[in-house]
């Protein structure tokens, strides 16, 4: 297996960092190797914002479902899909252009989370932690205020940064599913109820399919912090479909 392969097979998410400072020459690497995915027509859709104040830091570790290790990331990115930017040239150079809609929307959502999968497996190669914060998402009224966020931005994704602790270094990495119930041929198909059951006792190397289950439903879909992000998602959806 090649160095490549390796590190997405071994990497994991990282909720625990040392002390040690992140350097400026890794840090522009991890930044211009976002720059360096795949986008839409080349137009890079996405800003990525580098929080360094303290205070932001502290407050996005609250108001992204209380995880106090955001505030102690040695780096902090929020990838933001931008659809003001292109907009904006549109409207400078006197061009008739219509008004940012639900495609532009997601079309920019991939660009920004290429971009942000690319710094991970950067950083990944620095021998650089990285975790997913989804909850950006949520609390859209202040997160829209803390960060100046335009009508047409949207936060995709956010992610910390650091070295790792011997403890993460040490933790296994989560089982994933078996390609055979995620990869379809051609067309898609739900799973049977007993390819659900197989699918989760092989992974977990016993069949606890309710109980699992539905403590995983009270636990993260019903939660409050899923329901605050729908409600914040549909929130910035109106922007761009008008409602």
């Amino acid at each position: 297996m090649n160095p490549i392969l390796e590190s997405l097979f071994s990497r994991k998410s990282v909720r625990s960092f040392t002390d040690r400072a992140i350097g400026m020459e890794e840090k522009n690497l991890i930044l211009e190797a976002a720059l360096q995915a795949p986008t839409a027509g080349n137009q890079v859709m996405y800003t990525i914002l580098d929080i360094q104040d303290r205070a932001i830091k502290e407050t996005l570790a609250e108001t992204c479902d209380h995880q106090p290790f955001i505030a102690e990331a040695p780096m902090v990115l929020i990838f933001l899909a931008d659809c003001r930017r292109w907009y904006d040239c549109y409207r400078y150079a006197g061009a008739e252009a219509r008004e940012p809609g639900p495609g532009d929307l997601l079309l920019a959502c991939e660009d920004a989370l290429i971009a942000a999968q690319n710094t991970v497996v950067a950083a990944e190669s620095l021998g650089i932690g990285s975790c997913y914060i989804g909850d950006i998402m949520e609390n859209r009224e202040r997160h829209r205020e803390l960060l100046n966020l335009d009508d047409y931005v949207y936060p995709a994704a956010m992610l910390v940064y650091g070295y790792p602790t011997e403890q993460q270094i040490n933790r296994s990495k989560p089982v994933r599913f078996n390609k055979d119930y995620i990869v379809r041929k051609d067309r898609y198909s739900s799973l049977s109820e007993k390819e659900a059951r197989d699918m989760f006792a092989e992974q977990r190397g016993k069949d606890d399919f309710d109980e699992f289950i539905n403590a995983f439903c009270r636990r993260k879909y019903m939660s409050d912090f899923s329901r605050e992000m729908n409600r914040s998602a549909a929130d910035y959806l109106k922007i761009f479909t008008k409602e």
